[in-house]
């Protein structure tokens, strides 16, 4: 009798392990992965925009995962709340990237070489971009959305002064012309908004050796023929009344006043500097005919947005995978455009792949000439440097120069170049000082990296 008691005792202690080993089987797999996730662009719970309709379709699509908006990221001070994040040992998972250099010098990126390279859709990006995302040759970030930048073009004031409206892939004497030859106070047309633009494009559009604000394989060369002649030629047309910038205050107040976008829609400039977040507003509220020509030359300009994945995350594969679908994947961007027209939400982003179905399909919400032909030659784009190179706000705007110019006796970077433009300043007195200076904001910020 004792034995058989044992027998049904070991029996009985056995199931109840068993049930517990199921019971606890069972709950792991129920458990959801969290991912914490911050971006700028989600707008309120309310709003319900594209973003956050984009976040719903994954979690519907991946019922393992639950996307947790992570709200002490705040806008209004982003990279301070994500330091303060990171300090507690709470950054997301997943967060857009103020600048890729700032994520890696605080150590908190994923490097995720590993992932990328076995990932296709990834490795047939443009070159370009795929260049863009790296530091030291690994891989911190993924890219979120881009857009492109250059000139667009009022096409009615061109073919009402019998001129040939210009197209994407314009050369530069044509540009030129153009300005000049649509400007008339007069009439009240002015032939460019602004010409500050030049010294940040134009070396890159006659030299492409070198990209955005004459930088290349880790130099400046803010002392180039190149950058000497566009300057020159961003005087040239902004101080003689071919530029909206240049105007004086009564001649501005005929017309738009200061704001030089209204000024384009309402049919006062030739050409507008802006990029392609701008196409959905042009094709809702402009009522001539227009297009984006870019810049002259037809190299185009790119400016991206970076994500980033934590390196104190505990599901890389998942929150990898959560930020390709957001950004650069094909599934992804199809769905976005599927919700896009679903909910008549708004895409402000161009496409980051080139596959043929994706960019058939947006082409056919969105068709812009000039934007389809900035697609041919991506490889070889220059990007806007603000998120990819160390210390660029201080190499382009920030840097004290020491030098005088009016009042201020330690003028900005940014104030010596645009008193090159429209001021006094003859730019060829201070341009190896100035390059000097810039490339001193580079290296440094590339040392601070290393520590």
């Amino acid at each position: 009798m004792k034995k058989i008691l044992k027998i049904v005792a070991a029996t009985s202690v056995a199931l109840t392990m068993a049930a517990c080993n199921n019971k606890t089987s069972s709950t792991s797999a129920d458990k959801k992965i969290v991912l914490n996730y911050a971006n700028w662009n989600l707008g309120t719970e309310s709003e319900k925009n594209l973003e956050r309709l984009m976040i719903e379709a994954y979690e519907k699509t991946h019922k393992n995962i639950d996307i947790k908006i992570d709200e002490n990221i705040t806008t209004d001070d982003w990279k301070g709340s994500l330091s303060t994040a990171a300090s507690a040992g709470k950054l997301p998972d997943v967060f857009m990237l103020s600048d890729i250099p700032s994520g890696v010098t605080n150590d908190w990126l994923l490097d995720l070489s590993d992932l990328v390279n076995k990932d296709k859709e990834f490795t047939s990006l443009p070159e370009s971009i795929k260049e863009s995302t790296k530091s030291s040759d690994k891989t911190f970030a993924i890219p979120f959305a881009q857009h492109f930048m250059g000139y667009y073009v009022n096409k009615d004031i061109f073919n009402n002064a019998n001129i040939d409206a210009p197209e994407y892939g314009i050369s530069l004497p044509d540009f030129i012309n153009g300005v000049k030859e649509t400007t008339d106070l007069g009439k009240g047309i002015v032939g460019i908004n602004s010409t500050t633009e030049f010294v940040d494009w134009f070396s890159g559009a006659k030299n492409q050796n070198v990209n955005w604000f004459t930088y290349g394989n880790g130099k400046y060369h803010l002392d180039s023929p190149e950058m000497f002649e566009g300057v020159k030629l961003a005087k040239d047309l902004g101080t003689n009344g071919y530029a909206y910038e240049g105007l004086n205050k009564e001649q501005k107040d005929q017309l738009s006043g200061d704001d030089m976008g209204a000024a384009f829609k309402a049919g006062q400039l030739a050409y507008f500097w802006n990029g392609t977040w701008m196409n959905s507003d042009f094709s809702k509220n402009v009522d001539f005919d227009w297009d984006f020509v870019g810049i002259p030359g037809g190299r185009t300009a790119i400016a991206v947005d970076y994500l980033g994945v934590a390196k104190s995350t505990k599901h890389t594969k998942e929150a990898y995978d959560f930020a390709k679908f957001m950004s650069f994947g094909k599934e992804g961007f199809l769905k976005r455009m599927d919700i896009s027209n679903e909910s008549g939400t708004e895409i402000n982003t161009l496409p980051i792949t080139t596959d043929s179905e994706v960019l058939a399909k947006y082409w056919d919400m969105i068709s812009v000439p000039g934007v389809q032909k900035a697609y041919e030659n991506l490889d070889h784009a220059m990007i806007d440097p603000i998120k990819i190179v160390p210390g660029y706000a201080a190499s382009r705007w920030e840097a004290a120069t020491g030098i005088k110019i009016g009042d201020n006796d330690n003028a900005k970077i940014v104030d010596l170049l645009k008193d090159s433009v429209y001021g006094s300043v003859n730019y060829q007195d201070y341009a190896k000082q100035l390059n000097n200076l810039a490339q001193q904001q580079y290296d440094d910020a590339v040392n601070a990296m290393k520590k």
